[in-house]
């Protein structure tokens, strides 16, 4: 599910996988950059996010 949220808001998905410093930081150059860029950077948000994401069930497996 956070999977497909990372598709349309990474900030949000970020956010949610309890990363709070990286999600506001990331919403602050989210926003800007699809707004001037006219959606172009959006993919790197988004590979970012399933990183993070990829990253916390990782940890969370190895508890």
């Amino acid at each position: 599910m956070n999977y497909v949220l990372a598709l349309l808001l990474p900030p949000l998905s970020i956010l949610l996988t309890g990363r709070i410093f990286t999600a506001i930081i990331v919403f602050l150059i989210w926003i800007p950059a699809v707004i001037f860029s006219g959606g172009l950077t959006h993919p790197m948000f988004i590979v970012l996010a399933w990183i993070l994401i990829y990253q916390t069930h990782e940890d969370r497996r190895l508890r």
